[in-house]
């Protein structure tokens, strides 16, 4: 909204420094810094709402040192990080952009089903919570929703050259003369099933070559790999980050990590000299993600100074479940879903170990009449619990381990 007004404000009064707004690192400093302040004031106020309405943490006898410290603890904190992201994303943000509008539909469908989850748990005393079919259709439905979204959105493009538009058929919106130079070269917006691949000449794939194999078909049924792929993503990455959230800190301190190197990749994909450099898909409008990025950066930050241990808040489901699913959204908006195993590494060894550890005391149990394990629980980070080591220890390393990630993932932006 402000940077409507502001555009007013510079187009019809001439007021100085009105034009800041105009900057997408100008409003992405201010996105990082409001959410940030906005998630400290409110934090406070909402722990202590929590805490009146009785809403806390049940704690399921894992026999882990230090559980039944945090009976009790407030839960559903997640609604810190979405207030915190969305209050500074309505001010600050374009609301006439097709991803800005994608992002906040997506944030607030996943706070839905995460909200309702944690209800279930806290108010009706079911620690199963919200049915898994019913997170599941969730999950499946943001995906529909963001898939189908880009595949039928004018708005939804890509730049390139026309050539290249000719020889695999994509549909052109429409020419942009761009200066390289004392040249001016033509360049195409087309709507493509196309995505950004690391280490591979181009750096890019198009989602109709998985269907080599039917030939002309290619092109006409390939919105059905996109929407599987869009399906997979969003529904492995919110579970990761289900699972994550289990020590103090863990699921947002990673989080933040991965909220920060996709901010820095919706920047270079929205800005076409960057774009270029990298020899990337330059993704007009993608710049507002700058802003949606730093403010969920900053509600995640927000969010640390009450959920390090010793934690005065979890977020719930309410916050994991929404996280995992806007990474996710953030990840296949950018056309960055394939770098998704690399990028959100400490989510999917989560999820990994927790299925090899459920098939393999399966397989052992009926092979040899009881179950054993692989670890001594699942998810790890439980393991290295058993282990002795301190969850703030865990975190920390956790954390480490996913920066490292994170700079591998934008390192890649320029192998091939």
């Amino acid at each position: 909204m402000l940077y409507h007004f502001f555009e007013w404000l510079e187009r019809t009064q001439d007021w100085p420094g009105a034009g800041l707004f105009q900057y997408t690192s100008f409003r992405a400093g201010a996105a990082v810094i409001l959410s940030l302040v906005i998630s400290l004031i409110i934090g406070r106020r909402i722990i202590n709402g929590l805490q009146r309405l009785q809403i806390g943490e049940n704690i399921r006898e894992l026999g882990l040192k230090g559980e039944n410290l945090k009976a009790g603890t407030p839960t559903m904190g997640g609604i810190i990080i979405i207030a915190a992201t969305l209050i500074p994303c309505l001010l600050l943000a374009r609301l006439d952009n097709i991803y800005i509008l994608l992002m906040l539909f997506s944030t607030i469908w996943m706070a839905t089903i995460g909200f309702v989850d944690d209800y279930i748990k806290v108010f009706k005393k079911d620690k199963k919570g919200l049915k898994g079919i019913f997170k599941i259709m969730g999950q499946v439905g943001l995906g529909l929703i963001v898939a189908v979204t880009m595949l039928v959105s004018d708005e939804v493009v890509v730049r390139m050259e026309p050539e290249v538009a000719r020889q695999y058929g994509y549909t052109v919106m429409n020419t942009v003369p761009v200066q390289e130079g004392d040249v001016v070269k033509e360049l195409v917006h087309v709507k493509a099933p196309i995505t950004n691949v690391p280490f591979f000449k181009n750096n890019e794939l198009d989602y109709s070559r998985v269907l080599w194999f039917l030939g002309d078909n290619a092109r006409d049924l390939v919105w059905i790999v996109f929407v599987l792929m869009a399906i997979l993503v969003i529904t492995a990455v919110s579970n990761g980050a289900n699972l994550t959230d289990g020590l103090d800190g863990l699921a947002a301190g990673v989080s933040a990590i991965v909220i920060a190197a996709l901010g820095v990749m919706a920047y270079v994909s929205g800005n076409s000299v960057a774009a270029d450099y990298l020899n990337i898909l330059f993704i007009p409008n993608s710049n507002e993600l700058v802003i949606f990025s730093g403010c969920l950066l900053g509600g995640c930050i927000g969010f640390l100074w009450y959920n390090v241990f010793p934690a005065r808040v979890f977020m719930g489901d309410t916050g994991s479940l929404t996280l995992g699913g806007i990474i996710a959204a953030l990840a296949i908006v950018l056309r960055k879903e394939l770098l998704i195993p690399l990028l959100c590494g400490v989510f999917l060894i989560e999820n990994v170990s927790v299925m090899l550890q459920v098939w393999y005391f399966r397989r052992t149990k009926k092979k040899y009449g009881e179950g054993r394990r692989i670890f001594k629980m699942a998810p790890l980070h439980h393991h290295y619990q058993k282990e002795g080591y301190h969850e703030v220890t865990i975190s920390v390393r956790f954390w480490i381990v996913q920066i490292l990630l994170a700079v591998l993932t934008i390192i890649t932006l320029k192998i091939r």
